[in-house]
């Protein structure tokens, strides 16, 4: 299988995102002057827009290459879950996962901006989990879709919707049905995620998650810190982004470092997003661990060279790896 036709096996996957989805908002306009009321600036709202977020842009990056992409979440039934769900069906995203709550609001990160000028950013969310029935609905609608899927993407943001309880039982679900699970974790459910196939934390949630120091410039302790991760958690395989620094991947008895690609940082956000996406992607194809370390290191990077929460190009990010002769061939 060769670089043309991975990209076009992408086409044919199905791949289920579980997790915090959100809505964020943003506002723009101009200030002219000050609050009577307070010492702070009047904005004039000239225009309004609400994008997808959280494991939206999970989704949304999913969707870029040519996968279908379902949703199976937990949101309110207030005007935010609405515009929240209309949105994702504007997108032509699969929304039978979707569970609507009555005891729970959405998530909506609202960025109020003037000219070129962040000014605040409200927040209306919970972090509270899910309830006892609610995490019951999420497992009984995940195993109805696990099935017909071809790779599960864990995206956490410590919002609560995934719960110890619900991760253990999808996992063992997923497992017994030979799906594969790509997991993104946060800091409070780091070390539920036991017997998932490839573990994608961060540097610092690496860190954080199993409360180790290590040097990052030292190719043992690096490599130590990442076997003593895939024996705490019993993981398959770990994918551990270090920015800068590129990607180190342990999976399948292959261990692969790869540096980052010099580029024009404009903005890292959302890189996350796109890198855990095209690694499940790539892990649901059976590719080899440098392939899917290289592939997703690449798309990582070049997201960062625009502005903003955007997903992966398709066709750039074909050319970019035809052009680097990365080799999927097993």
């Amino acid at each position: 299988m060769n670089i043309n036709q991975v990209f076009e096996a992408f086409d044919t996957l199905r791949v289920l995102v579980i997790g915090d989805v959100m809505l964020d908002s943003y506002v723009w306009g101009k200030v002219e002057r000050i609050s009577p009321e307070a010492p702070v600036p009047v904005v004039n709202v000239q225009t309004r827009e609400y994008r997808l977020g959280g494991a939206g842009n999970v989704l949304l990056n999913v969707q870029s290459l040519g996968a279908e992409a379902i949703i199976c979440s937990v949101i309110g039934t207030d005007s935010s879950g609405d515009l929240l769900e209309n949105s994702l069906k504007d997108k032509g995203l699969n929304c039978e996962g979707l569970i609507r709550s009555e005891s729970r609001i959405t998530t909506i990160k609202e960025r109020i901006i003037a000219g070129s000028q962040q000014v605040v950013r409200i927040d209306t969310e919970t972090d509270k989990p899910v309830s006892k029935s609610e995490t019951e609905q999420l497992i009984a609608k995940a195993k109805e879709l696990i099935p017909s899927c071809n790779v599960i993407i864990f995206e956490d943001y410590d919002k609560g919707v995934l719960t110890p309880e619900s991760i253990f039982e999808i996992t063992a679900f997923a497992n017994e049905h030979n799906v594969p699970t790509v997991v993104d974790p946060k800091k409070r459910n780091f070390l539920a995620y036991n017997n998932t196939t490839l573990f994608k934390p961060n540097l610092k949630e690496l860190r954080e998650g199993l409360k180790i120091e290590f040097n990052v410039d030292n190719p043992d302790e690096l490599r130590g810190a990442v076997q003593h991760l895939k024996e705490a958690l019993n993981v398959k395989g770990a994918l551990i982004t270090l920015s800068e620094r590129g990607v180190i991947i342990d999976f399948q008895d292959e261990v692969h470092k790869l540096p980052a690609h010099i580029r024009q940082i404009a903005d890292v956000s959302g890189a996350g997003d796109t890198v855990i996406s095209i690694a499940a992607c790539c892990v649901a194809l059976g590719l080899p661990p440098k392939t899917i370390a290289a592939v997703s290191n690449l798309g990582g990077g070049l997201v960062c060279e625009l502005v903003g929460v955007v997903p992966i190009d398709k066709e750039l990010l074909k050319t970019e790896a035809l052009n680097l002769v990365i080799s999927p061939a097993y």
